[in-house]
Order: structure tokens, then C-alpha cells, then sequence
């Protein structure tokens, strides 16, 4: 506005008022800025959404559907409090049982199904199953939603069927690196060998960081048919491919790898007959000579780690399971892992074991390394850390893993045990939910500090059986503290099992409204 009162502005009145025109005229010009539009070519009207043939949902699981999605009063964790439950924690449930229906996404929802899955990268599968190829058509028309696009077979992939063999190459070829590895994985999920064919077009001119996302997609169906091609990746010039085809080589015991490493970690464990009671002798290797190396070991040790130890727990990872019987007399896995180990070797030989158990998805091993779970030591016999035992728990069947973790709780209580509930299906079998409630429970009656237990807490109310409910009754009421107890633990308790409860009936009522048969 400088100088309008020397020099009047174009279109504007003169004098003192001046200054005022020239901001008025500013104000209707940015007005028409933003309102207006250029005239221009009429753009091609959008194409009208697919048709989703899967059945609508339910009046009441809509309604549930909208509560959950623009409810974020909860905060989320165990330790919060209050004995409202937390909605947001219920959604991944939600979606779970509204797809296990096979139901269809009522289209007003799919804005705010798609916010949900953009802000957690958790919900992103169920949440674009239950959207369909709607949502994939409304996701295209919003950059913010762009990420369904990239992680959906039929977004901006496309991703061709079986049979589309033109289609399936121009993609594989000219692709993105993200709907490359989108399509290698949805075909190597329906035709194993048409994916490894399709990867080792393009092998040799990958870059090392792609070869080794292409390479792991080889975990999905692994089968003997694979293992030419992982063979011939042990020469790979990037050392992290080598590994990884040495890894996936290893998980099949019928492998020449496999075999190779047999042959090196039996020169390394025997038995000692030469004493009162059998005794198993560790003599590791002495050199990583170039054969290993080629073979996935890596030869140097990490920062604390002595090489000859790092070399044999290679060595007997990667070496099938079924060759320890036949090479240490006869004895079956619990024989084995009984027999003490000579020179402080236990630890690393029994680590090593539990590795292979895991990567060869061995249940009798892994049980033998388990042990009881009223064992005194919560380590157990062959695993160094409970999170070694979470590993090997994941080898066996729902009922046995969650029949062991009972145990567990039974002897050593909730403190140890909650990376090994993070492993059991939900939702949790009755004796383990009982056994999680009766620990619960008998901390509350100690007067423990109720904090420590709200992990546990916010896990029992995701995972208990809802039909618990009505068995938690008696566990509302405000315990009478002891003398010892944390100050207020009496009413935290009281409204964490209230919460408890409250969330199990509200999850029956979501399981009973996605039921097709329990509607009127």
C-alpha cells in the first residue's frame, strides 16, 4: 500500500481511501483465485465402481463396524485406566471375524476403513480384504491412500492370473520395485516354479539389495524343486544373498547344503563312552575354510563372541536334525538333549539346536528342548532365553503350545510368561485362560503392584475366550489390601477385571452380530 496516497492504484478510488480499495480488490481477486476455474478439456468421466458379490454386512455389525472406526477415546495398552474398553484394540478382531464371514465393506465405510489402515500398518491386510475391489477403486482417486494400491493384488499392479503369461512379464520387467515384489509374492504363493522361473530371468541383473527381497519370497511353499537355483546362489557376489540362500538351503534337510553341514557338525559333537555315564564332547572347528564360507558361514565372530564357537553354532544350525540320532547311538531328541555336554559347551550346542528346531520347523525337537514346562530353571534345558522357547512353542500345534504355556504359568507365574502367551492362538484355550485368570488373581491377593502386570492384562482382554465372562464375577469386587500392598492396588484391580469383563461381553456381542446364523 505504499505511495497509493501519492499515486492512485488502477481501478481503485483515490484519496484517503485508497489504501482500503487496493485490500478490497486484493481480497475479490484471491476469491476468484481460489474459486475459479480454467476452462478445459472435459476430462473422462471415471469408471463406476465393481460390483463386490460378497454378501452385506449385518444392520448391527454396521453399526459396530462405525463405532469402531471413529471411536479414539481408548489409549492403547494394558496400563491404562478406567473399565472402558478400548475399541481401538478390538478392530484387528473385528476384521478378523467380518472376513472369516466373507463379507463385503458397506461403501460409506470404506473412507474411514482406509484412514484406519493408512495409520496402521497392522489393520492394512484385513482391512483391504474386507474393502475389496471397491476400496481399491476409491483408493485411487486419494494420495493418501495410495499404499493399497502398491500392497493389494488388483490395485495399481493389477496383478494378472494364471495364464496372463504377456501380462505377467511386461509387469516383472517394466515394474515398479514394490508391484515387482507384489507379484513375484502372489505367484509364488499359487505357482512356486512359475515364480522361480519368472525371477531367474532377471537374476543376473538385479541389484544385490532387490536379489535379496526377490530371494526371501522363496520361503513361501520351499521345496526341493528350489534348491538348483539357491544352489547356484551360494556364488552370488553379495554376501547377504549368500546367506539367505545358505539359510532357506539349510530348512530343506534333503539338501547337498544340508548334507555338507551334517557331515562338518558330526565331526564336532560324538559321545564319550569312556566315563561312568555318557557324556557328549564338543571339538568346534579350528579354521572356517573357504567351503564353509560358501556354504553361509560367516567367518567372522560378532564383538564378544569366540570364533570356534561362532563357526560350530553355525554349523549345527544349518545341519538336519534327523542325522543326530543316527550319529549319537540311536537316542531320540529327549535322549539327547539329556546327556550333559563336556567343557561348558552346553549352552552354544543346545542354542544351535534350537535354531534348527525353528528352522525346520521340528516339533519333536523342539519339545525336547522345551522340556516340562514345572521344569525349576525357566530357561529350560536347551533354550538360553525365553524368547528362544516363544521360537520353538511356534512349532507346535495351537493345543500343545497353549496346554504348555499353562504349565508354565502354573510353576512360574506371569512375569516370564508373557512373550509365550504372544505365540499362542486367540483365543486362548480354556486351561490356558484359566491358568492366566488364577495368576491374576493370586497377584491381586498378594497385593502386587498392579502395574507390572498390565501387559498381561491388556493381553487377556484380546485374547480370553468372551464365554470367560461370566466365570470373572467374583474378581469385581475391591479386594481388602494388605498391609504391604501398593497404595490404591485394591481399586486398580477392581477396575482392571471390570474392564476385562466389560471387553469380553463386548466382543461376544461383535462375534454374535457378524453370525449370519444368530440373526433374526
Amino acid at each position: 500500500m505504499l505511495g497509493t496516497d501519492r499515486r492512485t492504484p488502477a481501478g481503485s478510488a483515490s484519496g484517503a481511501n485508497a489504501p482500503a480499495a487496493l485490500l478490497d480488490a486484493a481480497a475479490a481477486a484471491t476469491v476468484r483465485r481460489r474459486a475459479g476455474l480454467r476452462p478445459a478439456r472435459a476430462a473422462e468421466r471415471p469408471r463406476p465402481a465393481p460390483e463386490d458379490p460378497r454378501p452385506q454386512l449385518p444392520p448391527a455389525a454396521v453399526r459396530r463396524l462405525t463405532m469402531l472406526l471413529t471411536d479414539r477415546s481408548g489409549a492403547s495398552g494394558g496400563g491404562r485406566r478406567g473399565a472402558a474398553p478400548d475399541l481401538l484394540e478390538l478392530l484387528p478382531q473385528w476384521l478378523a471375524a467380518a472376513n472369516a464371514h466373507g463379507f463385503a465393506a458397506p461403501p460409506p465405510a470404506l473412507p474411514a476403513l482406509l484412514d484406519a489402515a493408512r495409520g496402521r500398518t497392522d489393520l492394512r491386510p484385513a482391512a483391504l480384504r474386507l474393502a475389496g475391489p471397491r476400496g481399491l477403486w476409491l483408493a485411487r482417486f486419494n494420495p493418501d491412500w495410495r499404499f493399497a494400491l502398491r500392497s493389494a493384488p488388483g490395485g495399481d499392479t493389477s496383478l494378472p492370473g494364471p495364464g496372463t503369461t504377456e501380462r505377467v512379464l511386461r509387469l516383472w520387467q517394466e515394474g515398479l520395485f514394490a508391484e515387482r515384489v507384489t507379484l513375484l509374492s502372489s505367484l509364488r504363493s499359487r505357482e512356486p516354479a512359475v515364480a522361480r522361473a519368472l525371477l531367474a530371468t532377471t537374476w543376473a541383473t538385479e541389484r544385490a539389495e532387490d536379489r535379496l527381497m526377490f530371494l526371501d519370497s522363496l520361503r513361501t511353499r520351499l521345496g526341493p524343486d528350489d534348491e538348483p537355483f539357491l544352489e547356484q546362489s551360494l556364488a552370488d557376489r553379495s554376501r547377504n544373498v549368500r546367506a539367505t540362500a545358505a539359510e532357506l538351503l539349510s530348512a530343506l534337510p534333503g539338501s547337498a547344503l544340508a548334507q555338507r553341514m551334517a557331515v562338518r557338525a558330526g565331526a564336532c559333537v560324538a559321545v564319550d563312552h569312556m566315563r561312568d555315564a555318557p557324556m557328549l564332547t564338543v571339538e568346534a572347528p579350528h579354521e572356517c575354510d573357504a567351503g564353509m564360507e560358501r556354504d553361509g558361514v560367516v567367518a567372522k565372530a560378532p564383538a564378544g563372541r569366540g570364533e570356534r564357537s561362532w563357526w560350530l553354532g553355525q554349523l549345527v544350525e544349518a545341519a538336519p536334525l534327523g542325522t543326530w540320532s543316527r550319529r549319537l547311538g540311536g537316542r531320540t531328541p529327549q535322549q539327547i538333549v539329556a546327556l550333559p555336554v563336556g567343557d561348558d559347551w552346553q549352552s552354544e550346542l543346545h542354542a544351535a539346536w534350537c535354531r534348527a528346531a525353528v528352522r525346520q520347523r521340528d516339533a519333536e525337537w523342539a519339545q525336547a528342548l522345551l522340556g516340562e514346562p514345572s521344569a525349576a530353571e525357566a530357561g529350560g534345558p536347551g533354550a538360553v532365553s525365553l524368547a528362544e522357547r516363544a521360537k520353538l512353542l511356534g512349532t507346535l500345534a495351537a493345543a500343545e503350545r497353549a496346554e504348555w504355556v499353562a504349565g508354565f504359568i502354573e510353576t512360574h507365574g506371569l512375569p516370564d510368561a508373557f512373550q509365550l502367551l504372544g505365540v499362542c492362538a486367540v483365543p486362548w484355550a480354556p486351561p490356558l485362560g484359566r491358568a492366566v485368570v488364577d495368576a491374576l488373581n493370586i497377584a491381586r491377593d498378594a497385593g502386587s503392584y498392579p502395574w507390572s502386570f498390565s501387559g498381561v492384562m491388556g493381553l487377556a482382554e484380546r485374547c480370553l475366550d468372551p464365554l470367560e465372562a461370566s466365570h470373572l464375577d467374583a474378581l469385581l469386587a475391591v479386594p481388602d489390601e494388605p498391609e504391604d500392598a501398593s497404595p490404591g492396588a485394591g481399586g486398580y484391580w477392581s477396575e482392571a477385571f471390570q474392564r476385562l469383563v466389560t471387553t469380553l461381553r463386548l466382543r461376544a456381542a461383535m462375534l454374535a452380530e457378524l453370525n449370519p446364523a444368530a440373526q433374526p
